[in-house]
């Protein structure tokens, strides 16, 4: 753990984002009666072993404190501005706070920011600040950060603080209320900036001026995001061939669960042969993927299987961040890497299989329904899942299938 009185290190040349990290340090006195509701954590942020930011984060639990106003009072700083503005004499909370933020209880102040050049820009700081929101708190908190001007470090945590909507409260106080939405949607964008001049530098980062044109001839499926599709659609096909065998003649259903429950229900009661048909069409768009082929679904089950993939990747780059860490090593970056939502829109000519999944829409597989044939539909009856949109554009009928 670095010494909390070393002095933040300058550094000549500015680390990538993503190789920075903090470090958490929260002393308890077992049996202290003062520690009780108020937590004093001090963060730091570290490069290359080296201290190079710090800053103070206090957490007031309301239910916890029998008097929080007091409690916050006690800190000193920004706690005590923040308590003799929340609070009134008997530690109940203000009627213009009451109505400032949706549920009026716990806080997080953060303050006393110490940090280096060059490291030193509102960007790297908020992305500091949603880390210790994520980790300190949840969705019934009051962030109070400082409303500063100047070129004091106060000033970065106030530019910060607006990054991630922090919204005036006083003078003195901002507020990010996370019970909210949108504070959540502006850590994902200081996020995705991160992440972007990590990978590109500044002159990488997506300006107010871009525009779609900009990424015109960019390649969707990097090498990287083909890697992590191939191995979510390996693993979607290995459960559909264990779920034909399981399965047999009987019908699926959203309560078993598996590949074939996810469907819409017009296919639950489709035969072992249909369903071989599914899960060939998950082995065929990876090993398109391995291969490095184009990756265009042929049929609408190629179109469902790749759907279900991408979604099944999307979730893996959430939830399973090492194994994909694993799956793409010595693959080379690109701006595009993992963008899920890009490769729905361009992969596909058009989304009208997951028409089937609206209940409302019951019949629009019928060839004969208004609503198929005003939009142009084509091969959403299950027996036409395997129909290939373009009898030039067919895959091998002899490739057989990977079980017999």
């Amino acid at each position: 753990m670095p010494d909390q009185d070393q002095a933040p290190t300058e550094s000549p040349a500015k680390a990538e984002p993503r190789t920075l990290t903090m470090e958490f340090r929260h002393v308890h006195r077992l049996a202290d009666p003062a520690a009780e509701g108020v937590q004093a954590w001090q963060i730091s942020l570290t490069a290359d072993d080296e201290t190079v930011a710090r800053v103070r984060a206090v957490r007031g639990q309301y239910w916890k404190a029998h008097n929080l106003g007091e409690r916050l009072a006690d800190e000193q700083s920004l706690a005590a501005a923040a308590a003799g503005q929340l609070f009134d004499a008997e530690g109940q909370f203000l009627p213009v706070y009451e109505a400032f933020v949706e549920l009026p209880g716990n806080v997080l102040v953060i303050d006393g920011l110490e940090i280096a050049a060059p490291w030193d820009d509102p960007w790297t700081v908020a992305g500091m600040i949603s880390s210790i929101i994520d980790r300190l708190s949840d969705n019934q908190y009051a962030v109070i950060l400082p409303r500063a001007s100047g070129d004091a470090k106060d000033a970065l945590l106030t530019e910060a603080g607006v990054l991630l909507s922090a919204e005036p409260f006083s003078d003195e106080l901002l507020i990010i209320d996370t019970s909210l939405a949108v504070p959540e949607e502006a850590a994902h964008r200081v996020s995705e900036h991160l992440r972007h001049r990590g990978r590109y530098g500044e002159a990488g980062l997506l300006s107010e001026d871009w525009c779609e044109e900009d990424d015109e001839g960019e390649e969707v499926l990097t090498a990287r995001t083909r890697a992590v599709l191939a191995l979510v659609l390996r693993e979607l096909a290995d459960q559909a061939w264990q779920e034909v065998s399981a399965l047999g003649e009987q019908p699926a259903a959203r309560t078993t669960g598996g590949v074939f429950g996810s469907l819409p229900r017009v296919t639950w009661h489709q035969d072992s042969s249909w369903r071989r048909q599914m899960a060939r069409a998950f082995d065929d768009l990876a090993a398109d993927c391995t291969s490095g082929a184009e990756v265009e679904p042929r049929c609408t089950g190629e179109e469902m299987a790749l759907h279900l993939g991408i979604a099944r990747a999307q979730d893996l780059t959430h939830n399973r961040p090492r194994l994909v860490s694993e799956t793409v090593a010595g693959l080379p970056e690109a701006r595009g890497d993992g963008d899920w939502d890009a490769c729905s829109d361009v992969l596909f000519q058009d989304h009208d299989v997951l028409m089937l999944f609206d209940d409302s829409l019951v019949g629009i597989d019928d060839a004969e329904n208004d609503l198929h044939q005003s939009m142009g539909m084509v091969n959403l009856a299950p027996l036409d899942w395997f129909t290939p949109f373009d009898t030039e554009h067919v895959r091998d009928p002899e490739r057989g299938y990977r079980h017999a």
